[in-house]
């Protein structure tokens, strides 16, 4: 499905019936990411995943003001509203984790249950921000000056992603054609308005969120677990998570351990967790 807000074409692909869940994928990727996790929510999910704009099927306007996570999360908003849905399971991961918490604090009312894999609130320092914004603009930088192709070859070589070189040839082959369909514009605006150095730091408002959060976190994956680790400490209705032998992206190395961590969470009804729980 196509939608367009604020003149920015939007593409949606829906699964399944039940409660809304909305996905959101991390950089580089799209929609299609979730689609093998369709059989393992249908029952009592109705998925709705969305390539966030940059990327995917969605438009790559040159305004980097439309790319603001912010921005994006009231995108969400608007989107809801054009799809008459009220309220909404949120999940995202990394970069669409930050932007699910973002959606999730300026409009909690809307979410009834939280997923965050290897999601983090931000920066807690601006000079912390500001080196990032440094790092990104280089990202950027290297898009358009080397391509989509180079950078890709780049990208699938950081640090973050070295537990899924021993993945299976074929999945590693349909991420990579999953991370090639994007544009370089896209890509190198993404990083300039929707990276880590530009947003908001969320720490502050983590205490404040009083619906249930699940938190997910690969064991090989150890930043975004210290991350998930202090987010557990704030959060007051939490459960952390962590999948054994996976790295950052959990539902890309174990997608049945993934699909039945979140379909466990979101079927379970009357939660009161304690803070920090973790299993």
């Amino acid at each position: 499905m196509k939608y367009v807000i604020n003149g920015v074409r939007y593409h949606v692909d829906t699964w399944g019936t039940g409660f809304p869940l909305l996905l959101l994928h991390g950089f580089t990727g799209n929609s299609e990411g979730w689609k093998e996790f369709a059989p393992f929510w249908k029952d009592h999910s109705k998925t709705i995943a969305l390539d966030i704009i940059g990327h995917g099927k969605s438009g790559s306007p040159p305004d980097i003001g439309q790319y603001q996570i912010e921005e994006s999360a009231a995108v969400i908003n608007s989107l809801l509203e054009k799809m008459g849905i009220g309220k909404i399971d949120v999940l995202g991961y990394s970069m669409g984790g930050r932007l699910a918490l973002t959606f999730t604090i300026n409009y909690p009312e809307k979410v009834r249950k939280l997923i965050l894999e290897s999601a983090s609130p931000g920066l807690r320092t601006e000079a912390e921000r500001h080196e990032r914004r440094i790092q990104d603009k280089k990202l950027s930088e290297k898009i358009r000056q080397e391509g989509i192709k180079n950078f890709i070859d780049y990208w699938e070589n950081i640090p973050l992603f070295q537990s899924q070189k021993s993945l299976p040839e074929k999945i590693r082959t349909r991420i990579r054609c999953q991370r090639l369909a994007n544009s370089i514009d896209g890509l190198a605006n993404s990083l300039n308005g929707m990276g880590t150095g530009v947003q908001p730091s969320w720490w502050d408002e983590l205490a404040h969120l009083e619906m249930p959060v699940l938190l997910i976190t690969g064991n090989l994956d150890q930043k975004f677990c210290r991350i998930a680790e202090e987010m557990s400490k704030i959060l007051p209705n939490v459960k952390w998570k962590t999948a054994e032998d996976a790295g950052h992206a959990i539902h890309v190395e174990k997608p049945e351990l993934f699909g039945t961590i979140v379909s466990g969470f979101l079927s379970q009804t009357g939660e009161n967790n304690t803070n920090g729980s973790k299993d």
